[in-house]
């Protein structure tokens, strides 16, 4: 299949409640590619790189996030892929 990558915004409670480390773990049981990292507004940001069906699953898996966290809003869009090596978080 072929690879894409998206950027994910999401919204909500999701700072200081463990969800980039939530969605690394979730990342690299998928084998996805990219990273996560905070924003100043207080929402959080992903960029995901696999095949349409990776990015599926982990679609589903950070829009639930982890337990103590509270997802409002999520927005994504299609990016150029630039092949990590990873998944890291910033």
């Amino acid at each position: 299949m072929a690879t894409q990558r998206i950027r994910i915004k999401i919204s909500g409670t999701v700072q200081g409640v463990g969800y980039r480390f939530f969605t690394q773990r979730s990342a690299c049981t998928l084998g996805i590619r990219g990273y996560v990292e905070n924003e100043p507004d207080g929402s959080v940001t992903i960029e995901a790189e696999g095949d349409q069906n990776q990015l599926t699953q982990f679609l589903n898996s950070v829009k639930r996030g982890p337990q103590w966290a509270r997802v409002e809003d999520i927005t994504t869009e299609e990016i150029t892929p630039q092949d990590d090596a990873g998944f890291t978080v910033k």
